[in-house]
């Protein structure tokens, strides 16, 4: 086996141990990777689709499956109650729909924008940790590893 292969095997190791170490002190403070999906990117996605203009929940949904080209699809069941919570904090405007079908139509309140402003800053370095992480197991398992790392490592 060539000597450069088995160091860049080590190397990697070392980079997942270190990785894994960093992961296990985030799940210690409640931020775990699995908690990414729901506790951070999902009310993240949602100010974004809200900052492209109004919508109600299911229009979210649709819009989250076809920016991700339908490899996450969001229930309206976990989006709902999101938005009365942003609602009840003052992020969103909930107004109900004359037109069509009686719907609830939101939109971000300057309070939401300068909060999804905010979330971006503070969860845009957990997310790519995260990634990191996910690649460098996809590796372990798979065997396979892009060149490059999301975050550049």
């Amino acid at each position: 086996m060539d000597p450069s292969y088995k160091e860049m095997e080590r190397a990697l190791q070392e980079e997942y141990k270190r990785k894994l170490s960093l992961l296990k002190k985030v799940k210690e403070e409640k931020e775990a990777v699995g908690q990414v999906f729901t506790k951070g990117i999902l009310p993240l996605y949602v100010f974004y689709i809200l900052s492209l203009g109004p919508a109600n929940g299911n229009d979210i949904a649709t819009q989250i499956t076809e920016h991700t080209d339908g490899k996450w699809s969001p229930s309206t069941g976990g989006i709902y109650p999101l938005l009365k919570k942003m609602e009840k904090q003052g992020y969103v405007l909930g107004t109900v729909s004359e037109e069509g079908r009686l719907q609830k139509i939101y939109s971000l309140t300057a309070e939401g924008l300068e909060e999804f402003d905010r979330k971006k800053e503070l969860l845009h370095d957990k997310i790519m940790e995260a990634l990191d992480v996910f690649l460098l197991i996809s590796y372990e398992i798979y065997g396979e590893m892009p060149l490059k790392t999301p975050s550049g490592n």
